[in-house]
C-alpha cells in the first residue's frame, strides 16, 4: 500500500506543480472559454497558479518522506475535496461550467476519499510491523 500511496503523491505533486506552472505563465489564457477576460482576471489566475504550484510541491514533499504523515495526506486531500466542493457550488449557483471543468470537479470529488484509505491503509500496515 505504501508503495502505491507515494507514486500516487508524486503523481498528483507533479501534476499540480505542473498545472500552476501553465496557469501563472499563462494566466488566464490557459482557462478554457475565458481567454477574454481582463486584467483583473488574468492576475488573480496568475497569483492562483502560484498557489497551486506550492500545492503540487507539498504533495511531492509528502511523498518523499518516510514514513509517509498520513495526517499531511489528510489535509492535502481535504484541500483537494474542498476545491471540488468549491466547484460543485458554482456549479449549483451558476450552471454547467466548461466541459472539462466538470471533468476536473469530478476527479476533485473522487479521489480524496481513495488518498484517505491509502493513507489509512499506510497507518495500520506501519503500526502491524511495528508490532510483529
Amino acid at each position: 500500500m505504501t508503495g502505491l500511496l507515494r507514486g500516487l503523491l508524486i503523481v498528483m505533486g507533479v501534476a499540480c506543480t505542473a498545472i500552476g506552472a501553465v496557469h501563472l505563465v499563462t494566466g488566464v489564457g490557459s482557462v478554457p472559454g475565458e481567454g477574454l477576460a481582463g486584467a483583473t482576471v488574468d492576475s488573480r489566475e496568475r497569483f492562483y497558479g502560484a498557489i497551486f504550484m506550492g500545492y503540487g510541491l507539498a504533495w511531492i514533499h509528502v511523498a518523499r518522506q518516510s514514513p509517509i504523515p498520513a495526517r499531511a495526506v489528510r489535509w492535502l486531500a481535504g484541500l483537494l475535496l474542498l476545491g471540488g466542493g468549491g466547484r460543485l457550488l458554482s456549479l449549483l449557483s451558476h450552471g454547467s461550467p466548461h466541459w472539462f471543468q466538470v471533468v476536473l470537479t469530478g476527479t476533485e470529488l473522487l479521489l480524496p476519499p481513495l488518498f484517505l484509505w491509502l493513507a489509512t491503509a499506510g497507518e495500520t500496515e506501519r503500526k502491524g510491523a511495528s508490532t510483529g
